[in-house]
């Protein structure tokens, strides 16, 4: 009788000591939960930045190359693929940060005018310095937005500007502008999956194609309209 009473003690014991796996569920899936919380609006932010960055860097790189292939189709010499390719950097970046400076700044105003809908009438004096608060916290900053755009159309457009400047034959310029042209948007490619956490190849491989395609499409046509209207080709 006696072991039985130890072992039915020592029985519970156990069982008293034993944890309780719906409580320890329970603050997985809070952690679990908040891990994700703080995950999501850390990609939500980034994300505003990678758009503006990775697309300027590569609207730069497909802009200037093609620009250059196209008048290179026309023009051999190298000044003026290299006047072409610069006009068109300079423009493209006062482009790119105008249109990234209204889009974003309207998408500003839109979302502020939905919270101050959303507070209704009632309190919208006291509400404004938290709204403030908010929406400096939530929204991008129009200016830096496009800064970023143009700094990063900027960077893109050098890579085909400065690899077509130095030689001056023909051929070998061309085939320059193309393998450093395709390197850079698989390196553009590959950096923008990896700070949105999307897969590599696919992302390298979109970027690249759809560069060659602006690429081709603007040296095609421009060979095409040439010989149409009886330009005199200097190749």
């Amino acid at each position: 009788m006696a072991v039985g009473t130890i072992c039915d003690s020592e029985s519970l014991n156990k069982v008293i000591t034993i944890p309780n796996p719906t409580k320890e569920m329970e603050e997985k899936q809070i952690k679990i939960k908040e891990n994700c919380k703080t995950s999501d609006i850390d990609y939500w932010q980034r994300a505003q930045w990678l758009r503006a960055a990775v697309l300027g860097a590569n609207d730069g790189l497909v802009s200037v190359a093609s620009l250059m292939m196209g008048v290179g189709a026309v023009k051999t010499d190298s000044a003026t693929m290299l006047v072409a390719g610069f006009a068109g950097l300079i423009a493209g970046a006062c482009g790119m940060a105008i249109g990234e400076f209204v889009s974003v700044y309207t998408q500003y105003e839109v979302e502020i005018g939905q919270m101050m809908r959303d507070l209704g009438t009632s309190d919208r004096k006291e509400k404004e310095s938290e709204i403030e608060l908010e929406k400096r916290r939530s929204l991008p900053n129009p200016l830096q937005a496009a800064a970023a755009s143009a700094f990063s159309f900027s960077i893109g457009g050098l890579v085909p500007l400065l690899s077509g400047s130095f030689t001056r034959v023909y051929k070998i310029r061309i085939i320059a502008i193309m393998a450093i042209a395709s390197l850079a948007l698989v390196v553009f490619g590959g950096v923008g999956a990896m700070l949105g956490k999307t897969p590599k190849v696919k992302s390298s491989i979109r970027f690249l194609l759809g560069g060659w395609m602006a690429m081709a499409i603007t040296f095609g046509l421009t060979k095409l309209l040439a010989h149409c209207s009886g330009l005199d080709l200097e190749i």
